[in-house]
């Protein structure tokens, strides 16, 4: 099972990066480039410990529809989010805030595994993967450049 672990330097309090995370709105914006939107469950706003989403978006072409929920809730050093449904046969992402002088150490964590046995692990090694880190690095370039001004 794929396993993609990133860490970034944020620039802000411990606080305003997890409660930004859970932030359904930029997530949104964060993920402009897919098209993704909540559309039902929690839809704006800041999510909570339990709280289950619904979203839409276009990746490679294909519109694809996931639903996952927090399952750990630790304000404000940690929260996991995991697929209820979609496409993927497993999904659960890991989102740690520890506090280091000037700002947050961000690390996330996402174990997944496609669907369809043999032909999904394909897949995940020839594709998914990569792809999945890239959409890791661009939501996390969007949280940095967001908390890095004072309004946010």
């Amino acid at each position: 099972m794929p396993r993609i672990e990133l860490t970034n330097f944020i620039p802000a309090t411990v606080e305003r990066c997890f409660e930004l995370s859970l932030s359904v709105d930029a997530h949104t914006s964060s993920m402009a480039g897919s098209g993704e939107r909540a559309v039902a469950g929690v839809t704006s706003g800041v999510m909570g410990h339990d709280d289950v989403v619904t979203w839409r978006a276009r990746h490679c072409g294909i519109p694809f529809t996931m639903t996952s929920k927090i399952t750990a809730y630790e304000a404000p050093t940690r929260f996991v989010d995991e697929q209820v449904s979609g496409p993927f046969r497993r999904w659960w992402h890991e989102h740690r805030f520890d506090a280091v002088p000037g700002g947050t150490l961000m690390t996330d964590v996402v174990e997944f595994d496609s669907p369809l046995g043999p032909i999904g692990r394909l897949v995940n090694a020839a594709f998914l993967t990569r792809y999945m880190t890239r959409l890791l690095n661009q939501r996390n370039a969007w949280l940095l450049e967001a908390l890095s001004r004072p309004n946010v």
